[in-house]
């Protein structure tokens, strides 16, 4: 399970975002695949993204896991860029060669290795719900990061409780290299209780956390009696990275529900990033907001707001009947490796936005396309026929900022809610124009029984790509 040592870092670990964008394009894409019904075995599937290749956009691998009901969502590899600037990342040792799979509902966690067939992932170790329970004194992990002192695995629920459904969430710390839980990265929590997302400043020795839920908050579905009284949620928290001390928390404001995805700046002697925010309890729209260091402490404004879109009751959900409006929903972002575009998916309108943030604090609109949503269900230009379910979630951009890569299931329980006639399985790749545009690739359609039946949701690509990656140097 050890990585091979090798005589020099890993090809793919770059000193800097420009290096990152200089090297050569991924071949191969990951995507986590999930059985809503918990019957069947979740899956790590491998998709032909090189347009030179015969098979391009077809599966060309798949690795069933050994057991069922894991809901698998967010999934990362076990080293990444940042191993070339921190002792005891051992960066002649390490390759980004594995990847690790939360079960988001089994609280495991899957280790496959892709060596040495990328397009053959092979389990080689599995963290049990005990360990990390035991060890961390969490469950339910979420989103992890390769960083400082080791693999960074954000967890919605804490071990207390007969099922672990309960709070504080927060972050355990896993080896590079064995995958051992060596026990909760905090030191001092403060004030932090609810848990989702983790990123960091390195050079800054700052980590930024987000607020969902905890476990019995999420796994149902939305709450509506939660959403209503603003109970999810809504602020953004500081930490001294080396210390694992929380020094701040910045409300954002009760009715912006649900800070979710953290994209900090590439550049690392940047201070800034973004963070979406999926819906205002009080007029449905949705938002990104911008943090930055000010005057030696921390501040959030909001630079975006995406207004919900009216519609026939008729045609919603039972959820938003009493709306008479369609709520954009941001469940991810993502920002290109040079810091120039954010990518913003709009899971209720299906829509998938792209803004130009050179100027960070005054993002401006560039390019637009829509692939399913609530009530318009725009199809795909490669079976226009045919409207889709679902709508752009979870999105990853290439490291050249020239492709996007997108799937459209949020959470089995809340796909449901919002596309309670079932969401079917989608990926698409959509053509970036840096300067500005989108364009979808006609030729790039997995999807339906392509998947067996699953849904997915994340996506990796080798290599690395626009949300793997800390740099250590410009």
């Amino acid at each position: 399970m050890n990585a091979t040592a090798t005589t020099s870092p890993d090809p793919t670990f770059y000193r800097s975002p420009a290096e990152a964008a200089a090297a050569p394009p991924e071949k191969l894409a990951y995507v986590v695949a999930f059985d809503r019904a918990g019957q069947r075995p979740d899956a790590l599937t491998v998709i032909d993204v090189d347009p030179d290749s015969a098979a391009y956009g077809q599966l060309v691998g798949w690795a069933d896991l050994p057991s069922a009901g894991n809901e698998l969502h967010h999934f990362g590899w076990n080293a990444c860029s940042s191993a070339l600037a921190h002792e005891g990342h051992h960066s002649q040792d390490l390759q980004r060669r594995y990847l690790l799979l939360p079960g988001l509902r089994s609280s495991e966690v899957h280790v496959y290795d892709t060596q040495p067939d990328p397009t053959n992932p092979t389990l080689v170790k599995t963290i049990g719900a005990k360990e990390l329970a035991d060890r961390a004194g969490y469950s339910r992990p979420h989103t992890l990061h390769c960083g400082p002192e080791g693999i960074f695995l954000s967890c919605l629920g804490s071990a207390n409780g007969a099922d672990g459904a309960d709070g504080p969430g927060g972050i355990a710390l896993l080896d590079h290299v064995t995958f051992d839980v060596l026990g909760a990265w905090e030191n001092d929590r403060g004030p932090q209780y609810l848990s989702y997302d983790a990123w960091w400043h390195l050079k800054h020795n700052t980590l930024i956390t987000s607020e969902w839920g905890t476990p019995s908050m999420i796994e149902g579905g939305v709450n509506p009696e939660l959403l209503l009284a603003n109970k999810y949620g809504h602020a953004l928290h500081f930490w001294d990275l080396a210390a694992g001390k929380h020094l701040q928390r910045v409300d954002l404001g009760a009715h912006h529900q649900m800070v979710l995805e953290l994209r900090p700046a590439h550049d690392p002697e940047a201070t800034w990033g973004f963070v979406g925010v999926v819906v205002s309890t009080q007029d449905l729209s949705a938002s990104v907001w911008r943090w930055h260091r000010e005057n030696g402490s921390w501040t959030v404004d909001k630079v975006i707001t995406i207004a919900a879109e009216p519609a026939d009751p008729d045609l919603l959900p039972p959820a938003l009947k009493p709306f008479g409006a369609v709520p954009p929903l941001i469940t991810d972002i993502n920002l290109s490796v040079d810091d120039r575009q954010l990518y913003v998916s709009c899971f209720g309108t299906g829509e998938l936005k792209q803004y130009d943030v050179s100027d960070p604090t005054n993002p401006r609109e560039t390019g637009s396309v829509r692939l399913g949503g609530i009530v318009d269900r725009a199809a795909h230009p490669a079976q226009p026929d045919q409207p889709l379910a679902g709508g752009p979630q979870m999105v990853e951009v290439s490291r050249d900022g020239q492709r996007v890569y997108l799937t459209n299931s949020l959470y089995g329980a809340w796909d449901d809610q919002f596309y309670p006639d079932g969401v079917g399985a989608w990926m698409a790749k959509i053509d970036a124009d840096p300067a500005g545009g989108l364009a979808i690739d006609r030729g790039f359609f997995p999807h339906g029984d392509d998947f067996r039946g699953l849904r997915v949701h994340q996506v990796r690509l080798q290599g690395g790509d626009a949300s793997s990656d800390s740099y250590c140097y410009r």
